[in-house]
């Protein structure tokens, strides 16, 4: 039976939806963040050294990072489904977001996480201003115009077909709807990228996406 160890608002909620979408069966194991810190807690330490959310146990393995499990449970469970054939354009095409999600999409995103934090934490009065500075300019100079250049590509490549790795629907669209969703929680992403929200409202319909919330939890990025 695979166990996924499911952190609340973390990547996980991807792993419950690609294993709805597969029609598969497994158990949820819950872990809550710190309220204060929103670090996961250290009992995940004990399933996997890093303490990180997504990990699967199946059987004797244990597994992190959410690409990887993604590659896994397709490949092991999915006989052919939400992948393109071998050899395929759309083969590389889905390649390539599964590893851009994670790769390319997040980092500026959680740097924009953290520095929000940073903006919002409490610090000696006169030390705030110097701090204050050095936060808008790095958001201003390197943040910002990061998750700008990357959100107006996604734009642009979700334009060239009905799914992100072409004309179906592959767990490359799973992998990559985090980035998305956290950049329409906290960094910009709107209706002035209508391909993009579309591309949203489309998941968010599908039946195997509204089974995972179910299974995983109140998830905030949707909020």
């Amino acid at each position: 039976m695979i166990t996924v160890h499911h952190l609340n608002n973390s990547r996980s909620q991807r792993i419950l939806w690609l294993l709805e979408e597969l029609g598969l069966e497994y158990e949820v194991k819950r872990y809550q963040r710190d309220p204060k810190t929103m670090l996961a807690p250290a009992s995940l330490r004990e399933v996997h050294p890093l303490g990180k959310s997504p990990v699967i146990t199946d059987g004797t393995l244990t597994l992190a990072e959410s690409g990887a499990i993604v590659e896994y449970l397709v490949e092991r469970y999915g006989n052919g489904r939400l992948i393109p054939a071998v050899g395929t354009s759309d083969r590389l095409r889905y390649i390539y977001w599964l590893h851009y999600a994670e790769g390319s999409a997040m980092p500026p995103l959680l740097l924009k996480l953290i520095f929000d934090q940073i903006e919002k934490s409490s610090m000696p009065f006169f030390v705030r201003p110097i701090a204050q500075s050095i936060v808008n300019r790095v958001k201003r100079s390197y943040i910002e115009p990061q998750i700008t250049q990357h959100l107006d590509y996604l734009e642009a490549e979700i334009g060239k077909s009905t799914w992100f790795a072409g004309s179906e629907f592959t767990a490359a669209d799973i992998q990559i709807s985090f980035p998305l969703e956290a950049a329409a929680a906290r960094a910009g992403l709107n209706a002035s990228r209508p391909k993009l929200m579309n591309f949203l409202d489309r998941i968010h319909a599908r039946p195997a996406y509204q089974r995972a919330l179910e299974r995983g939890g109140t998830y905030e990025l949707l909020n």
